[in-house]
C-alpha cells in the first residue's frame, strides 16, 4: 500500500504553501503530491488568496522536487481543449524528468465555471471519451508522423503530435462512480482506476465493474491499478483528532465513517480493509495545509507501518 498526499488549493492555498507541503512529501517519504483541479472555493471557504491553476502549479514542482511524482485528481476536462492539454502534460513530464501521472475528469462543478466564463457544456462524458482518445493519440503517434481525429466534438488535422512526454507511457487515471461508462472508459485508456470519497461497498462494487469491464475488453484486471481518494484526520490521541477535525470544520464520527480518521492504529486498520479489496494506493486528502505536524505523524505512525 502506498499513501500519497493530495490537496484542494481552492479553499485556500498559494503556490509557496503548496511548495512547502510537496516538499514534506518528499522529505517525509511520501509516493507523490497530487492536487484538485478547480477555481473556486466550495462550502464555507473563503478561498484567499485566490485559486491556482493545476498545471503552473505542477511545473513549478516539477522543478522544485526530484523524486516524488505529480498528478491532478482530476484535471476537468471542461477547462481546456485536448491538443493543447497533451502539450501541457507532456512538457511537464519533461520539466519533471518523467514523474506525472495523468487524471482526466468530465468535470462537475458548475458555479466556477460560470464565475470564470467558461462553458459548461450538457453533454461532458461524450466529450471526455474523446478528450481521452486524442491525448493518449497524440503521445502514441510515432515522431514524425501527423495525427487526425474526427470526432463529434473535437477535430484535429495534420497535427504534428509534439511534444513527446518524457516518459514511453504516462500514467492515465480514470475515476467515479457510473456503472457503465465510466467502467468501460476505465478498461479502454487507464493505467489506474480510483474511487473518490467512496465507502467499503462503493469500492468493492466499483473495482468489480472495472475488473469485468477490462476482461471483457481483453485485458486482465490485475494490469490495473486500483486505488482510493479518502480524508485524513489523523491524531496521536483522541484529542489530537478532535482538534484536528475542528481545524477543518467537520466532527470527528462522520470523518471516521467516511474518511480514515482517529489514532494511527484505527486508520491502519481501516486502509487494510480497503487493501484486502484490491485498492494499493490510498490519496490522503489533507485540507488543512499549514499543518505539516500531521504529514510527519501519519509518515512517522502510519506509512513506516504499512511498509
Amino acid at each position: 500500500m502506498r499513501l500519497r498526499i493530495f490537496t484542494e488549493p481552492q479553499q485556500g492555498a498559494d503556490y509557496d504553501t503548496l511548495l512547502k507541503v510537496a516538499k514534506a512529501t518528499e522529505d517525509l517519504g511520501f509516493d507523490a503530491f497530487y492536487r484538485s483541479d478547480h477555481y473556486l472555493a466550495m462550502g464555507d471557504s473563503d478561498g484567499l488568496p485566490g485559486p491556482t491553476d493545476a498545471w503552473i502549479t505542477l511545473a513549478g514542482l516539477a522543478r522544485e522536487t526530484s523524486r516524488i511524482r505529480l498528478g491532478t485528481l482530476m484535471t476537468a476536462g471542461t477547462f481546456r481543449l485536448p491538443g493543447t492539454l497533451a502539450i501541457q502534460v507532456a512538457q511537464v513530464d519533461a520539466m519533471s524528468g518523467g514523474r506525472v501521472d495523468f487524471g482526466l475528469g468530465s468535470g462537475w462543478y458548475e458555479a466556477e465555471h460560470t464565475a470564470y466564463g467558461i462553458p459548461f457544456p450538457k453533454e461532458k462524458f461524450g466529450r471526455l471519451e474523446e478528450q481521452l482518445e486524442i491525448i493518449t493519440g497524440l503521445w502514441q503517434t510515432p515522431t514524425g508522423e501527423k495525427f487526425d481525429y474526427e470526432g463529434t466534438y473535437y477535430q484535429l488535422k495534420d497535427c504534428p503530435a509534439l511534444p513527446k512526454p518524457y516518459q514511453e507511457r504516462i500514467p492515465v487515471l480514470v475515476g467515479g462512480f457510473g456503472a457503465k461508462r465510466t467502467p468501460r472508459l476505465a478498461a479502454r485508456y487507464a493505467d489506474e482506476f480510483n474511487v473518490p470519497f467512496g465507502s467499503l461497498a462503493d469500492s468493492e462494487r466499483q473495482f468489480d465493474r472495472v475488473r469485468a469491464a477490462a476482461e471483457e475488453r481483453g485485458r486482465a484486471a490485475s494490469e490495473l491499478v486500483y486505488s482510493n481518494a479518502l480524508v485524513a484526520c489523523v491524531g496521536k490521541d483522541d484529542a489530537e483528532v478532535a482538534r484536528r477535525a475542528a481545524a477543518i470544520g467537520r466532527e470527528v464520527a462522520e470523518l471516521k465513517e467516511n474518511g480514515l480518521a482517529g489514532t494511527p492504529e484505527e486508520v491502519i486498520d481501516k486502509i487494510g480493509r480497503y487493501a484486502e479489496l484490491g485498492s494499493s494506493r490510498i490519496y490522503l486528502q489533507i485540507l488543512d495545509l499549514s499543518d505539516l505536524d500531521h504529514l510527519a505523524l501519519i509518515a512517522d505512525q502510519v506509512q513506516a507501518k504499512l511498509s
